[in-house]
C-alpha cells in the first residue's frame, strides 16, 4: 500500500476536529434588569442595596459600569466562556471606552470571575482582578458569606479603579516567584493549551474575527456583537430593566480579568 501525504493529512485533520470541545446549546442569559442580577438568590436584600449605591456612585462620578452578576448555574459552560458572552450581550461600559466591569458568581458551580473591558485593563489587570478575587471573595465565599464576599469584591474592584490599587498590588508583588524548575513545563503545556483554544475558537467563528493586543498577549476577537456564536442564546443589543431603564452602553471585553473557585 503506497502512502498518501493528503489521506493521513485529511484524518489528522479530522482527528484535531474530533478532539475540540463541542459548544454548549441552548444555553440561556438572565436578563439584565439593573446593577445587580442575584439570578442565584445569594445576597441579601440590605446587601444588594448597598453594593446597588456603590456601582451607581462609581457610574455617575467616573462613567465606569461596574455590575454584578450571580447565576443558578453555568450549564454546563466554563466560567470565562459564560462571563464573556453575558459582558458582550449585556454591552457593558461605555461604547467609546469600553470602561465595563463584571463580577460573575457561580455560586453551585463554585467560580466566580471579574471580566474587564478593553478599556480598562491597563488599570484593573489580570494580577490585581485575581488578588482580589483570592483575598477578599474567595475566603468569604468559603465561609458561605456570599453577601460579604460580594460586598468585598466589589469594594476591592472600586479602589482599584479610582487609582488606589497599592494594597491589591503590594499582595501582587508578594507573590513567590522562585519556580524556575516549573516554568519551562508550565510554558510548553501553556503554549499547546493556547493553542488548541485558538483553534477552537477561529473553527466556531468561521475565522471571522481580529487579534488585538491585551497586557503583553495577543487576543482573538470575533467580529459582531457575540464571541461565542448563538449557540448561547441571549438577545444582541442592551437590555433595559422594566421600571429603572438601566442598560448597558455599548462596551466590549476580549477576555480580560480572573477567575477563583473554593
Amino acid at each position: 500500500m503506497r502512502f498518501c501525504p493528503l489521506h493521513s493529512l485529511a484524518s489528522a485533520g479530522m482527528l484535531l476536529v474530533g478532539l475540540l470541545p463541542t459548544p454548549a446549546l441552548a444555553i440561556d442569559l438572565p436578563p439584565l434588569t439593573g446593577r445587580v442580577v442575584d439570578q442565584a438568590g445569594v445576597m441579601s436584600a440590605q446587601s444588594r442595596s448597598v453594593v446597588e449605591e456603590k456601582l451607581k456612585t462609581l457610574e455617575n462620578q467616573s462613567g465606569i459600569q461596574l455590575v454584578v452578576a450571580t447565576v443558578k448555574s453555568l450549564q454546563g459552560g466554563d466560567i470565562e466562556s459564560y462571563a464573556n458572552q453575558l459582558f458582550r450581550t449585556w454591552k457593558l461600559g461605555e461604547a467609546q471606552k469600553n470602561n465595563g466591569v463584571l463580577l460573575l458568581v457561580a455560586p453551585a458551580d463554585h467560580k466566580v470571575r471579574i471580566e474587564v473591558g478593553y478599556g480598562l485593563e491597563g488599570t484593573l489587570t489580570d494580577a490585581l482582578a485575581s488578588v482580589i478575587i483570592s483575598s477578599a471573595i474567595v475566603p468569604r465565599f468559603k465561609a458561605n458569606d456570599f453577601s460579604g464576599g460580594i460586598e468585598r469584591g466589589v469594594d476591592g474592584i472600586i479602589s482599584v479603579l479610582r487609582g488606589d490599587s497599592a494594597e491589591w498590588q503590594r499582595k501582587v508583588d508578594v507573590r513567590p516567584d522562585d519556580n524556575s524548575t516549573f516554568v519551562p513545563v508550565l510554558f510548553i503545556v501553556g503554549f499547546a493549551g493556547i493553542a488548541v483554544f485558538f483553534i477552537w475558537r477561529l473553527w466556531l467563528q468561521g475565522r471571522s474575527g481580529r487579534y488585538v493586543k491585551r497586557g503583553g498577549r495577543t487576543v482573538f476577537v470575533p467580529a459582531g456583537g457575540s464571541s461565542w456564536g448563538s449557540g448561547w442564546g441571549g438577545s444582541q443589543g442592551g437590555f433595559s430593566s422594566d421600571g429603572g431603564g438601566f442598560s448597558g452602553g455599548g462596551g466590549s471585553s476580549g477576555g480580560g480579568g480572573a477567575s477563583g473557585s473554593w
